[in-house]
C-alpha cells in the first residue's frame, strides 16, 4: 500500500469514529436524594448507556484515535490489547467498525459474559492464567505487527483532559442548572488511572474547588500507592471486583491530582450495587457498587461537619455482564462473600446518615 493510500485509509477510519461520536447521545445523570443525608445531593452518571455498555467506550475511541493520529495503526492490521473485559469490549466494538481483527488479553477468570461479548464482536480472546502477565503477552503480540492500544500505558494521555467532550466536562455541563451546579465531591475508581487523571486534571484546569475521591477495593495497589507516593506499591490482597483494584500502580495513575482514596469491601460492594438497583431500576456491576460506598462514606464525613453540597459519581458497567459471579448467591459463597450484614448496614446509613463500617 502507498503512502498516500495509506493516508486516504487513516483519515476515513477517522471519519469513521467521528461519525460514531456524532451518532452517540451523552450519558445520563441520575439525582438520588437519601432521608439520612438532607441537603446532599447524588447524582449518578450512566456510562453504561453507551453503545459497547460502559465507561470504557469514551476510552477506546481514543485510543483508537491516537493510534491513527500518531500513524500506529494500518490497514488490516490486528489491533490488540490486555483488558479485564469491559476495555476489551469497546475496543473490539470500535475494531469491527474499522474492518480490523482484534484480540483481547484477558485474565482466565474474566466473567464469562464478558468474553462471550468479546467473541460476539468478532475478536478473539487469549486467556491467561496469571493475571499479572496480561501486559507481557499483549507486547508479545505487539512484537508479531499487532498494534498495541495499550490502554494502560496510554490512557492518561490520549484523552484530552482539556474538554473535547471529556466526562468531566460532561458532568459539570449537566449540573449547570442544578441547585448545586459545582460538586462537592466527584468520585470514580482506578483502572488505567485514566479517568481519574482526566477528571482531576480538569478540575485544575477549570480551576473549580471540587475535590476528586478514588473509590478503591480493600487493599488495592492504589490505595498504598497513593497514600505513600510509591509508585511500586501492589495489592495486599486480592478483590472480586473486575476493572479496578489493580495489583499494581498503573503508568496512567496520577498521585497529585488525587484529593482523597477509599476502601471499599467486596462485599459492600455488591451489596451497594443491589440498593442502586432498588433505586434506578438497573443492576450495574460491582465497580458502581464501589463507587456508590465511597459517595456514602464522604456524605457522612459531610453530614457529621454540617456540611452540604453534591457527589458525582459514574455507573460504569451494565450488571447482566455478572450474573454467573457477583450476582450469584452459589458463586459468592464458594468465595466467601457474605452480603447480608451489608445489605442491612447501608438500609441503615441511607436512613441515618451515619457511616457504619462492616
Amino acid at each position: 500500500m502507498t503512502a498516500s493510500s495509506n493516508r486516504l485509509w487513516v483519515h476515513n477510519a477517522l471519519a469513521l469514529l467521528e461519525q460514531e461520536a456524532t451518532r452517540s447521545a451523552d450519558t445520563h445523570l441520575f439525582r438520588l436524594d437519601f432521608p439520612g443525608f438532607p441537603g446532599i445531593a447524588f447524582y449518578f452518571k450512566d456510562e453504561s448507556s453507551h453503545p459497547t455498555g460502559s465507561l470504557k467506550h469514551r476510552l477506546a475511541r481514543s485510543l483508537y484515535l491516537y493510534a491513527l493520529c500518531n500513524g500506529k495503526l494500518t490497514p488490516g492490521q490486528t489491533v490488540v490489547d490486555a483488558s479485564s473485559g469491559s476495555t476489551a469490549i469497546s475496543e473490539a466494538w470500535f475494531a469491527r467498525l474499522l474492518g480490523l481483527p482484534f484480540i483481547a488479553v484477558m485474565p482466565a477468570c474474566t466473567a464469562p459474559e464478558k468474553i462471550h461479548a468479546v467473541q460476539a464482536l468478532g475478536g478473539q480472546c487469549d486467556l491467561v492464567e496469571d493475571p499479572r502477565q496480561v501486559h507481557a503477552r499483549a507486547a508479545q503480540h505487539a512484537t508479531n505487527g499487532a498494534c498495541h492500544l495499550d490502554q494502560f500505558g496510554l490512557a492518561e494521555r490520549a484523552t484530552d483532559w482539556r474538554g473535547n467532550n471529556n466526562i468531566a466536562e460532561s458532568i459539570i455541563g449537566q449540573l449547570r442548572r442544578e441547585p448545586q451546579p459545582i460538586p462537592t465531591w466527584i468520585v470514580c475508581g482506578a483502572g488505567t488511572g485514566g479517568t481519574s487523571a482526566t477528571i482531576g486534571r480538569y478540575l485544575r484546569y477549570r480551576r473549580l474547588e471540587t475535590q476528586l475521591c478514588v473509590a478503591e477495593p480493600t487493599g488495592s495497589s492504589y490505595v498504598h500507592g497513593w497514600r505513600t507516593r510509591d509508585r511500586s506499591a501492589t495489592a495486599s490482597q486480592p478483590t472480586l471486583i473486575e476493572g479496578i483494584g489493580r495489583p499494581k500502580v498503573e503508568p496512567g495513575f496520577l498521585f497529585d491530582v488525587v484529593d482523597a482514596v477509599s476502601e471499599v469491601d467486596d462485599a459492600a460492594a455488591i451489596a451497594a450495587t443491589l440498593v442502586l438497583e432498588d433505586h434506578l431500576g438497573t443492576r450495574y456491576g460491582g465497580s458502581s457498587g464501589v463507587n456508590f460506598i465511597g459517595c456514602l462514606q464522604l456524605a457522612a464525613h459531610m453530614r457529621q461537619n454540617g456540611q452540604q453540597g453534591s457527589i458525582v459519581t459514574l455507573l460504569c458497567d451494565r450488571g447482566k455482564r455478572y450474573m454467573q459471579t457477583l450476582f450469584n448467591a452459589d458463586w459468592r459463597q464458594a468465595h466467601g462473600v457474605d452480603i447480608a450484614p451489608w445489605q442491612e448496614h447501608l438500609a441503615t446509613t441511607l436512613v441515618t446518615g451515619e457511616w457504619m463500617p462492616g
